[in-house]
């Protein structure tokens, strides 16, 4: 795979691993990104030892990755590095499958669809990896090592090593094999493509070590098992774990949304204000596992939090700090100008078109019609109940139209819409809206 760009070199260029920790296993360790694992004290040898080469793998069953995955992507990160080697790979063959769910059997992509996602994936992948240097990073597919594979070889070759006694009690398997559903062969034999892909990177790149969630730890363990038995020698997994809000609500999920690391998908202001809403006894952790600040930093934070939360500054860093590695400086600064215009302290105009309407699309909306007034605007966006408490906020002087107080209670929006026939409608100092306008003016 050839070189990241250079807009992605300079956003991976400040990343380091914290110089006071004695290797990556004890950073790791430190920012709780290790739930699971094979012999502790032979991967703190590994990992403090000469370059080794070690893999995660994505399987492309969305046309993005998401914040899960994001742990991943920065725990490959942090042991490259600390000098060796990774090898992304983007499933080409177990993306066609799918691994099992708690909730059921997948729906299988058309191979014209998984293989559109396998390149959109491969890009993300490598924007979080240096591929120049010693320890440059290789992306890698397992279709190509599978595809050639016929059913009797994988049977002889691959198959034999397993027991179907050791298969069916992986947690995920048992689960499913007690549901209504119960579990198809063809997820069933996952776990076994997951084994065959580590054994094939140990056989071609010397890999020894493969890096997952804690929630694919059945599936890890496959690789090891067959290594041990293929080839007899011992080689590692990591489990991190899964990460939970302290309320035990699922993380990640933004309205009931994942939350996407391509900007199609997740706007880079939507991204921020997702970590801008941690809660302040979620928000340590996540600088942990989330940005490469350092220990005494961290603490500094995690004192903020205790003495002043109310200034929110662990928020404003972390969401800075990953909205940073995940979009680039210029689009985290949009963001972030387009939060403080949004609340009165910044220029909308200033603001392009784009992350203006990313913006508002997070707010409740009204559409505007020709003579609209603000007044009835308010009410359709749900700012008030009714046109007379419309009036009395306008008299009061707490009804902002593009961070301009409306001073007429009977003020229409014809003339208040920014490039691309946008508005934004304040009550008081926090409750928003966006307003679109007609459709013809828009057009002209």
């Amino acid at each position: 795979m050839p070189a990241t760009a250079s807009s992605d070199e300079q956003r991976l260029a400040p990343q380091r691993n914290d110089p006071t920790f004695d290797d990556v296993w004890d950073e790791l360790v430190y920012r709780d990104l290790v739930h699971v694992s094979t012999d502790a004290g032979e991967l703190k040898k590994l990992l403090a030892g000469p370059p080794a080469v070690f893999y995660c793998g994505f399987d492309p069953t969305a046309p993005s990755l998401h914040l899960g995955n994001l742990v991943q992507l920065l725990t490959m990160r942090r042991i490259q590095l600390a000098g060796h080697r990774p090898l992304g790979l983007v499933g080409g063959s177990t993306g066609l499958i799918g691994d099992p769910r708690q909730t059921g059997e997948r729906i299988l992509n058309t191979p014209e669809t998984v293989a559109e996602w396998v390149g959109k994936l491969q890009a993300q992948v490598q924007r979080f990896l240096s591929f120049d240097g010693a320890n440059a990073a290789r992306m890698v597919n397992n279709l190509d090592w599978t595809a050639p594979l016929s059913a009797i070889d994988f049977l002889r070759d691959i198959g034999k090593y397993f027991r179907v006694g050791t298969m069916v009690k992986k947690d995920i398997v048992a689960k499913r094999l007690h549901s209504d559903e119960g579990i198809s062969y063809t997820e069933f034999s996952y776990q076994v493509l997951q084994g065959m892909d580590f054994l094939h990177l140990y056989r071609e790149y010397g890999c020894v070590l493969q890096t997952g969630g804690s929630d694919q730890w059945g599936n890890l363990t496959s690789g090891v098992d067959l290594i041990h038995k293929a080839e007899g020698v011992s080689v590692h997994a990591i489990g991190t774990p899964l990460i939970t809000n302290s309320d035990g609500t699922k993380f990640g999920k933004s309205e009931g949304n994942a939350v996407w690391l391509d900007a199609e998908l997740t706007s880079p202001y939507a991204f921020s204000q997702f970590w801008l809403n941690t809660d302040d006894a979620d928000v340590i952790s996540r600088i942990k596992v989330f940005t490469f600040l350092s220990r005494a930093e961290i603490e500094r934070l995690e004192q903020a939090v205790a003495t002043e939360p109310f200034k929110r500054e662990a928020q404003r860093t972390l969401a800075r700090e990953v909205t940073s590695l995940v979009h680039g400086a210029a689009a985290t600064d949009a963001a972030f100008a387009a939060a403080e215009a949004l609340f009165g302290n910044g220029d909308l105009g200033a603001l392009d078109e784009a992350t203006l309407r990313s913006a508002i699309a997070e707010l409740p909306a009204a559409t505007a019609a020709s003579g609209s007034t603000v007044a009835q605007l308010l009410v359709d966006a749900g700012l008030t109940s009714s046109l007379s408490e419309s009036r009395r906020a306008i008299e009061q002087g707490g009804v902002y139209l593009n961070n301009t107080r409306v001073e007429a209670v009977d003020a229409t929006a014809d003339t208040a819409f920014l490039p691309g026939g946008l508005a934004v409608l304040r009550r008081g100092k926090k409750t928003l809206a966006g307003v679109y306008a007609p459709a013809q003016t828009v057009a002209g």
